[in-house]
């Protein structure tokens, strides 16, 4: 199946941040972290999470992106009158013809315009650093920061715009002081229909006398406007992200004590904990905020976004790999959800708590795609193959390709063999003509390579961390990530043993 929409393009360095010396990604539909542990592939996909949920204004914090400090109005002291002659000859370009549903316009923009978005990003290096510390459960960005004889870590971003233009660099400087932030505002943005029909809506009430800045619509519609520019210049970061933690089962068994505590202690939020115990990090608050939520106030069926030809992958995993469904009803007297499995051919339930590991682990995957996920959403996954047969570790590796091949950006972190193995037959699939793909197994499990990224968290002693290096696939259609090395060790010592045996007798 073909990809439901080309995913904006996003690559990011980092240098000296957690355990990682150095490393460059270029993120793909289907984007694979591996290496041994304590190289940092949970440091990287925990911080992508963090700058998504920062830029698309999903962080439950007092931080996020495109919200600005104030609604632009006519007696702002910083917005002069050039300002608001460039912005109302903006408008005008923005909604002069109207666009069809899929067209878009290319619009220059003016000097003054540019220089108010740059004071837009001014000073949010500090918002940055708070909302990326969160996510990591940390009081201070600081300390993130590398440990040895590095002094700041750097990010940079790097995205394509939707006209063509040359990509976007923004750079973030964190260090014991502070997060500093450098942002590339570009000469042109794209304007999109969906866009252009809200500008048009805010300026009913005006006509074409746009220069009465007295009235609501014009200023209604400088805040939309603004608000397009700053979502355009951080595209790639703008989708939608969720984060799957390791560990999924032990949460899922636990969420209700896990919850409760963290609903006792929730007056403390914000606060230094007085407890030994630490505050939860942002990545599990959200896991379990999202678990708490989940059919809480969506009809059944739960997604009534699915979008047509979109597979319900969420059902192919229950019938593929747990081979039953997984359940949620919510208590009528506090609206709490409550987890279960029905295994095919049972009339009953089991509550979660009582099914196996593996039904355990699935079954947040499950639930996110059936009531939370769509196409266009960043779904990182950590460690796949936990509680998995080495068998359900390949279906659920096809599984995923599917998501990519849907439109979803999928990234995981996983130590396992048979996922980068399968992974690799799921490119060597995609090479075969649409005519003869039909002859082999699982035909429908197909990734082009430029779609598939695979990289390589490698320790290092000097200086002491990791670096990341993609991994290419090799000639015979595999990922070579040193797994084979583990396995020839393996095979030697058991010869040696085998041999030692016999010249004993």
């Amino acid at each position: 199946m073909a990809n439901q929409g080309k995913t904006p393009s996003l690559e990011i360095e980092v240098q000296d941040f957690g355990p990682i010396v150095h490393g460059k990604v270029d993120l793909r539909p289907m984007t694979v972290f591996i290496g041994p542990s304590n190289t940092g592939k949970s440091y990287l996909a925990i911080l992508l999470y963090a700058l998504h949920r920062f830029f698309s204004g999903g962080d439950s914090g007092a931080f996020g992106l495109p919200r600005f400090r104030a609604p632009f109005k006519r007696s702002q002291p910083d917005i002069s009158p050039e300002t608001v002659v460039a912005l109302t000859e903006l408008l005008r370009k923005a909604v002069a013809d109207k666009l069809g549903r899929f067209e878009q316009r290319d619009l220059f923009l003016p000097d003054a315009v540019v220089a108010l978005l740059r004071s837009q990003f001014d000073n949010l290096g500090d918002e940055a650093g708070s909302a990326i510390a969160r996510y990591f459960g940390l009081n201070d960005a600081a300390a993130l920061v590398r440990k040895g004889r590095s002094t700041q870590a750097r990010l940079v971003l790097q995205h394509s715009l939707p006209n063509g233009e040359k990509d976007l660099t923004h750079t973030l400087l964190i260090n014991a002081r502070q997060t500093s932030t450098q942002f590339t505002i570009p000469e042109h943005l794209m304007l999109l229909h969906v866009y252009q029909s809200e500008l048009a809506s805010a300026l009913q009430f005006t006509g074409a006398a746009t220069s009465n800045f007295g009235l609501f619509g014009f200023w209604d519609a400088v805040n939309l406007l603004m608000k397009w520019l700053v979502r355009g210049m951080v595209d790639s970061l703008r989708l939608p992200a969720f984060y799957l933690p390791a560990g999924r089962t032990g949460v899922m068994h636990a969420h209700t004590a896990i919850v409760s505590a963290m609903l006792e202690r929730a007056t403390m939020a914000g606060l230094e904990p007085a407890a030994r115990t630490p505050m939860l990090s942002g990545v599990l608050v959200d896991f379990l905020r999202q678990l708490i939520e989940i059919n809480s106030q969506l009809p059944d069926p739960p997604l009534l976004w699915r979008l047509d030809g979109v597979r319900d992958i969420d059902v192919q995993i229950e019938q593929s790999i747990i081979n039953g469904e997984i359940l949620v009803s919510r208590s009528e007297v506090i609206n709490y959800p409550r987890f279960t499995y029905r295994p095919n051919g049972w009339k009953a339930d089991l509550p979660l708590l009582n099914a196996s590991s593996m039904v355990s682990e699935i079954a947040p995957v499950v639930l996110y795609l059936r009531h939370i996920v769509m196409p266009g959403s960043v779904l990182i996954i950590e460690e796949p193959e936990a509680h998995l047969h080495p068998a359900m570790q390949v279906e659920f590796t096809r599984q995923l390709a599917k998501l990519a091949q849907d439109g979803y950006r999928v990234i995981i972190t996983t130590h396992s063999e048979w996922v980068l193995e399968e992974l690799g037959n799921v490119v060597q699939r995609s090479q075969l003509p649409e005519k003869d793909r039909a002859a082999v197994s699982e035909s429908d499990a197909a990734l082009p390579p430029e779609q598939v990224g695979v990289w390589l968290f490698r320790p290092q002693s000097r200086p002491r961390g990791s670096e990341i290096v993609e991994v290419k696939m090799g000639d015979a259609g595999l990922y070579d990530t040193g797994f084979d090395d583990v396995a020839i060790a393996l095979s030697n010592d058991g010869a040696n043993i085998f041999d030692r045996i016999r010249e004993s007798r």
